[in-house]
């Protein structure tokens, strides 16, 4: 019980702004990431990078499951069964699970997939669900189809709630996915 009651303080400690607390939170989760001895897997596809992230999320407890059914040739869905934080993301989704999603873009990008892949995190999309998404890039980051008000890094972050789930985390190369996902919504 120790390790829930020091995430609490620590997310407490980042202030109330959720989205500064989501920036701090996601560079965290890639400090964290650069530090993990993750296996050496070259992503060459979107196969390479579903393969390394269910291999990294399993190991720190998430128990994925790969969702074949919501997969396409563009983008693959992990269903995250378990999160060794979940009380704690209830109340503070923005930290804990910007931590993950930081976590999970730095292990991909160290492996290659910075400009092939991306990851974003639909946290709570059932009470005891989260899902990764994972896409390939059409273009490299940055270029063309940015809209105004976009992070020019291309760096993930946190979108407003929308309705009754928790807020979702997102990339600036996807303004407009909230809570609109037809698998997300059912």
């Amino acid at each position: 019980m120790g390790y829930q009651e020091l995430a609490q303080v620590l997310a407490d400690q980042l202030g109330s702004d959720p989205r500064r607390r989501s920036e701090a939170a996601i560079a965290a989760g890639r400090a964290w990431g650069s530090k993990l001895e993750a296996a050496d897997q070259p992503i060459e596809t979107l196969e390479d990078a579903k393969d390394l992230t269910v291999t990294l999320m399993s190991e720190l407890g998430f128990a994925p499951e790969r969702d074949q059914a919501g997969e396409t040739e563009e983008s693959a869905l992990i269903r995250m069964t378990a999160c060794p934080l979940r009380e704690l993301a209830r109340t503070h989704s923005e930290v804990v699970c910007g931590v993950h999603l930081g976590l999970m873009r730095e292990v991909l990008d160290r492996n290659g997939g910075r400009e092939s892949v991306t990851v974003r995190l639909h946290p709570f999309v059932e009470p005891e669900l989260c899902v990764a998404r994972l896409e390939l890039l059409q273009g490299r980051a940055g270029e063309a189809g940015r809209e105004e008000g976009q992070a020019e890094s291309g760096e993930p972050r946190l979108a407003p709630s929308t309705g009754r789930t928790a807020p979702q985390l997102r990339t600036a190369t996807d303004p407009q996915l909230r809570n609109t996902d037809a698998y997300f919504g059912q």
